[in-house]
């Protein structure tokens, strides 16, 4: 098919987060501005500097087979959960081929992670270590691959259209929902399950993070530790999960009787150019993305009316983010509902930007913003309208929700969703 330009809806949603094992739950937790972080009792975190992080809220284990699982690293658990959710949700009752109204050939799947299998590399180097060669399992090269949430993601959808893995660190879930919204546009598949995922909670990257003086060290108050844009902020809280969105095209969707939440405009995307951990101070690289997606779809800026800002708690990078949505939207800026949902979730790395696809595309559904939590003195420099201590009601009409992702190596990517 050689249309290009088709329009590109979501249909589906699923979520897997410390908030709750859902997205009805996930979505609960962040409306009452609960925070899913707590301490990590395991012993071999007693003598980190950071022992809090947000953990999956229910195990995997509790809903995918043993057999099933044990093939499987976290990271491929849960985008496996949050894809079935998802796919589910928009409607399917079987894999591609096996549900008439999903043609395999015309299925894509596209789903991040920034670390990939790590937690499966470590363990089993210990395994290797300690009982020896015999012992390593025969699981591991597939469960410790980047693309292997999204091949088995794939496998089980029955993708056969194209199945992609992007790893740009902490942008990656958002530039695979971007990724996906170009499989539709360009005719190279009529519905994409898309996302990203996270299981990075280990000793390892723990330490190497708060060795950077990346990470809140607040162990005495975990749930109170992720404080986006208040002056006391310190660093980021790991958190672990999946958020997986299902897009299609609108002709599809109609043909098919689907429910739509909203519409993907499309992605703007830029690189920094300036340091391998540490943000462009002057926000220049995220205006940029900021501009291409302006260039590149239809909306106009007086249309945003929500942000789900990337907003991690550091000190550089949540007033870049500010300066760079003044350098392109200026005083619009003034009129958009601003949320940092990683408050309550923790920071899902590579899998940030699909919960917060999903978080953005339900703000739009309900018309509502969630809150951004533990803020008790605002920083002056984050000049914008900051969603505080309850959600925000949306406007009525035709509405736009930014979703901004930026990683390590200067990544940017910003999404944007139209109501219906």
């Amino acid at each position: 098919m050689n249309a290009t330009n088709r329009t590109v809806v979501v249909t589906g949603i699923g979520a897997t987060t410390p908030l709750g094992g859902d997205t009805v739950s996930t979505w609960d937790g962040m409306l009452a501005g609960r925070s899913g972080v707590g301490p990590l009792k395991e012993e071999r975190y007693a003598e980190l500097p950071v022992r809090i992080a947000g953990q999956i809220a229910v195990e995997p284990g509790e809903i995918l087979p043993r057999p099933l699982a044990r093939k499987l690293d976290r990271s491929a658990q849960f985008a496996l959960i949050a894809a079935r959710q998802a796919w589910a949700d928009a409607g399917f009752t079987a894999k591609a081929g096996e549900d008439p109204a999903a043609d395999p050939d015309r299925l894509g799947a596209v789903i991040a992670s920034g670390i990939g299998g790590v937690t499966t590399l470590l363990d089993q180097y210990d395994v290797l270590k300690e009982k020896g060669v015999r012992r390593v399992s025969p699981h591991t090269v597939p469960m410790l691959m980047p693309n292997g949430p999204a091949a088995n993601v794939g496998i089980d959808v029955g993708a056969r259209a194209g199945v992609h893995t992007p790893v740009s660190a902490c942008a990656s879930g958002a530039e695979a929902i971007g990724y996906a919204i170009e499989m539709i546009r360009t005719g190279r598949a009529d519905i994409v399950v898309a996302g990203g995922t996270e299981a990075a909670i280990h000793p390892l990257p723990i330490a190497a993070f708060g060795n950077m003086m990346a990470m809140s060290k607040n162990n005495d108050d975990p749930e109170g530790a992720s404080r986006p844009y208040d002056v006391d902020r310190n660093g980021f809280v790991m958190g672990e999960g999946a958020g997986v969105v299902v897009l299609e095209s609108a002709e599809h969707a109609a043909q098919r009787g689907a429910r739509v939440y909203c519409e993907a405009l499309g992605q703007g995307i830029s690189a920094d150019a300036h340091h391998i951990t540490q943000p462009e101070p002057s926000g220049n690289g995220i205006a940029q993305a900021l501009r291409n997606l302006v260039d590149s779809t239809d909306f106009k800026p007086a249309e945003v009316v929500h942000v789900n800002a990337h907003a991690t708690s550091t000190p550089q990078g949540d007033v870049a983010e500010i300066k760079a949505l003044r350098k392109v939207f200026g005083s619009d800026v003034d009129h958009m509902a601003i949320s940092a949902t990683k408050s309550m979730t923790g920071h899902l790395l590579g899998g940030a930007g699909g919960i917060e696809t999903v978080a953005s595309v339900l703000a739009l559904y309900h018309r509502i913003a969630p809150p951004t939590i533990n803020i008790e003195n605002l920083d002056p420099e984050a000049d914008a309208d900051i969603v505080r201590g309850k959600p925000r009601v949306l406007p009525e009409g035709s509405i736009v929700a930014l979703n901004n992702s930026f990683g390590f190596g200067g990544h940017n990517v910003v999404l944007a969703f139209r109501s219906i």
